[in-house]
């Protein structure tokens, strides 16, 4: 039996078919992944020039508060005082002294 000239059978156009098909798949598919890969790849250039602006205008810190625990520490020392000078136990010369000594 000899082998057949002409156009191919059945078998082989379904082959052919398979083969183009999945070429085709696979091109489609490597461009698609390519046009997604594209497109997060702009998205995180966006984002990330985004945080760099936000992060230049965004105003410095306010510097820290002045110490309110030496202020209340003052305060309470000033009241101890005035409670003893009240009592009697300071004169006003000595309540003058620890007051002008506790404010410095």
């Amino acid at each position: 039996m000899r082998g057949r000239r002409g156009r191919p059978g059945l078998v082989g156009t379904m082959a052919r078919t398979a083969v183009v098909a999945g070429t085709a798949t696979a091109v489609v598919g490597g461009m698609s992944r390519h046009a997604q890969q594209r497109e997060m790849e702009q998205q995180q250039a966006a984002a990330y020039q985004q945080e760099q602006m936000m992060a230049a205008a965004a105003p410095p810190p306010p510097p820290p508060a002045a110490a309110p625990a030496s202020t209340d520490s003052t305060v309470t020392k000033l009241k101890e005082l005035a409670e003893l000078h009240a009592s009697g136990a300071l004169s006003d010369a000595e309540f003058a002294a620890a007051k002008a000594k506790v404010l410095g």
